[in-house]
Protein backbone atom coordinates (compact mmCIF):
# COMPACT_ATOMS: atom_id res chain seq x y z
CA UNK A 1 0.00 0.00 0.00
CA UNK A 2 1.40 3.39 -0.94
CA UNK A 3 1.33 6.25 1.57
CA UNK A 4 -1.37 7.99 -0.50
CA UNK A 5 -3.63 5.01 0.21
CA UNK A 6 -4.61 6.68 3.48
CA UNK A 7 -7.22 8.64 1.54
CA UNK A 8 -8.24 5.69 -0.65
CA UNK A 9 -9.45 3.40 2.14
CA UNK A 10 -12.57 3.64 4.29
CA UNK A 11 -11.08 1.71 7.24
CA UNK A 12 -11.78 3.43 10.59
CA UNK A 13 -8.81 5.19 12.22
CA UNK A 14 -8.50 5.30 16.02
CA UNK A 15 -8.25 8.82 17.49
CA UNK A 16 -6.64 9.06 20.92
CA UNK A 17 -3.70 10.18 23.00
CA UNK A 18 -0.28 8.96 21.90
CA UNK A 19 3.38 9.21 22.86
CA UNK A 20 6.37 9.16 20.51
CA UNK A 21 10.15 8.98 20.82
CA UNK A 22 12.63 11.18 19.01
CA UNK A 23 15.48 8.67 19.11
CA UNK A 24 18.99 9.70 18.14
CA UNK A 25 22.08 7.60 17.63
CA UNK A 26 25.42 8.57 19.19
CA UNK A 27 26.39 10.36 15.95
CA UNK A 28 23.18 12.43 15.93
CA UNK A 29 21.18 10.54 13.31
CA UNK A 30 17.45 10.07 13.85
CA UNK A 31 16.30 6.47 14.34
CA UNK A 32 12.89 6.00 12.71
CA UNK A 33 10.27 3.38 11.94
CA UNK A 34 8.63 2.84 8.56
CA UNK A 35 5.00 2.10 9.26
CA UNK A 36 3.33 -1.01 7.92
CA UNK A 37 1.48 -0.81 4.60
CA UNK A 38 -1.93 -1.80 5.84
CA UNK A 39 -5.35 -0.18 6.04
CA UNK A 40 -6.69 1.00 9.37
CA UNK A 41 -3.54 2.76 10.60
CA UNK A 42 -2.51 6.39 10.36
CA UNK A 43 -0.09 7.13 7.51
CA UNK A 44 0.65 3.61 6.23
CA UNK A 45 4.07 3.27 4.64
CA UNK A 46 5.30 6.58 6.08
CA UNK A 47 8.38 6.98 8.23
CA UNK A 48 8.05 8.38 11.72
CA UNK A 49 8.83 8.13 15.38
CA UNK A 50 8.44 4.93 17.36
CA UNK A 51 5.61 5.03 19.87
CA UNK A 52 1.89 4.51 20.12
CA UNK A 53 -1.33 4.96 22.02
CA UNK A 54 -1.64 5.83 25.68
CA UNK A 55 -3.76 3.25 27.50
CA UNK A 56 -6.11 4.00 30.41
CA UNK A 57 -4.18 4.67 33.60
CA UNK A 58 -0.85 5.29 31.83
CA UNK A 59 1.10 8.51 31.63
CA UNK A 60 2.48 9.35 28.18
CA UNK A 61 6.00 8.47 29.41
CA UNK A 62 4.81 5.09 30.71
CA UNK A 63 3.02 4.40 27.44
CA UNK A 64 6.13 5.25 25.45
CA UNK A 65 8.35 3.02 27.59
CA UNK A 66 5.89 0.15 27.00
CA UNK A 67 5.66 0.83 23.26
CA UNK A 68 9.46 0.89 22.84
CA UNK A 69 9.71 -2.56 24.44
CA UNK A 70 6.84 -3.85 22.27
CA UNK A 71 8.15 -2.36 19.02
CA UNK A 72 11.94 -2.64 19.43
CA UNK A 73 12.70 -4.66 22.56
CA UNK A 74 14.24 -1.41 23.80
CA UNK A 75 14.30 -0.39 27.44
CA UNK A 76 15.23 3.26 27.78
CA UNK A 77 16.61 4.55 31.02
CA UNK A 78 15.68 8.20 30.75
CA UNK A 79 13.24 9.98 28.48
CA UNK A 80 13.53 13.74 28.09
CA UNK A 81 10.30 15.65 27.54
CA UNK A 82 10.38 17.53 24.22
CA UNK A 83 6.89 18.78 23.33
CA UNK A 84 3.26 17.88 22.84
CA UNK A 85 0.71 18.65 20.17
CA UNK A 86 -2.97 19.14 20.89
CA UNK A 87 -5.59 18.03 18.39
CA UNK A 88 -9.06 19.49 18.88
CA UNK A 89 -11.52 17.58 16.71
CA UNK A 90 -14.81 18.81 18.16
CA UNK A 91 -16.17 19.65 14.71
CA UNK A 92 -15.93 15.94 13.89
CA UNK A 93 -17.45 14.92 17.22
CA UNK A 94 -14.17 13.42 18.41
CA UNK A 95 -13.14 15.82 21.17
CA UNK A 96 -9.53 16.42 22.10
CA UNK A 97 -6.35 14.34 22.18
CA UNK A 98 -2.64 15.00 22.34
CA UNK A 99 0.62 13.52 21.07
CA UNK A 100 3.56 13.85 23.47
CA UNK A 101 7.16 13.65 22.26
CA UNK A 102 10.16 12.57 24.30
CA UNK A 103 13.83 12.35 23.39
CA UNK A 104 16.32 9.56 24.04
CA UNK A 105 19.84 8.69 22.89
CA UNK A 106 20.66 5.22 21.62
CA UNK A 107 24.01 3.84 22.71
CA UNK A 108 26.04 2.36 19.82
CA UNK A 109 25.70 -1.17 21.21
CA UNK A 110 21.92 -0.73 21.60
CA UNK A 111 21.31 -0.06 17.90
CA UNK A 112 22.68 -3.44 16.83
CA UNK A 113 20.60 -5.25 19.45
CA UNK A 114 17.24 -3.77 18.43
CA UNK A 115 14.60 -6.16 17.12
CA UNK A 116 11.89 -4.65 14.90
CA UNK A 117 8.59 -6.14 16.09
CA UNK A 118 6.19 -3.61 14.58
CA UNK A 119 6.48 -1.77 11.31
CA UNK A 120 7.91 -2.46 7.90
CA UNK A 121 11.47 -1.19 8.45
CA UNK A 122 13.70 0.89 10.68
CA UNK A 123 16.72 3.05 9.99
CA UNK A 124 18.94 5.92 11.06
CA UNK A 125 19.00 9.11 8.99
CA UNK A 126 20.74 12.46 9.17
CA UNK A 127 18.36 15.41 9.50
CA UNK A 128 18.71 16.55 5.89
CA UNK A 129 17.90 13.12 4.45
CA UNK A 130 15.09 12.57 6.93
CA UNK A 131 13.36 15.87 6.21
CA UNK A 132 14.00 16.07 2.46
CA UNK A 133 13.77 12.49 1.20
CA UNK A 134 11.50 10.42 3.43
CA UNK A 135 7.71 10.27 3.38
CA UNK A 136 7.27 11.31 7.01
CA UNK A 137 4.01 11.14 8.95
CA UNK A 138 3.01 14.84 9.06
CA UNK A 139 2.76 15.23 12.83
CA UNK A 140 6.14 13.51 13.32
CA UNK A 141 7.66 15.58 10.50
CA UNK A 142 6.77 18.77 12.39
CA UNK A 143 8.20 17.53 15.70
CA UNK A 144 11.36 16.22 14.02
CA UNK A 145 11.81 19.51 12.15
CA UNK A 146 11.51 21.45 15.40
CA UNK A 147 14.01 19.14 17.09
CA UNK A 148 16.52 19.32 14.23
CA UNK A 149 16.07 23.09 13.83
CA UNK A 150 15.66 24.07 17.47
CA UNK A 151 18.38 26.70 17.36
CA UNK A 152 16.52 28.54 14.57
CA UNK A 153 13.16 28.74 16.31
CA UNK A 154 12.64 32.07 18.06
CA UNK A 155 9.77 33.76 19.83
Amino acid sequence: MRPAALVDTREPLAFGDAAAAILQTADGRYFLQQRDDKPGIWYPGHWGCFGGGVEAGESPAEALARELVEELDLEVGELGYFMHMDFEMGALGLGHCHRTYYTARLAPQAVGALALREGKDMGAFDARTMLNELDLAPYDAFALFLHASGGRIVK
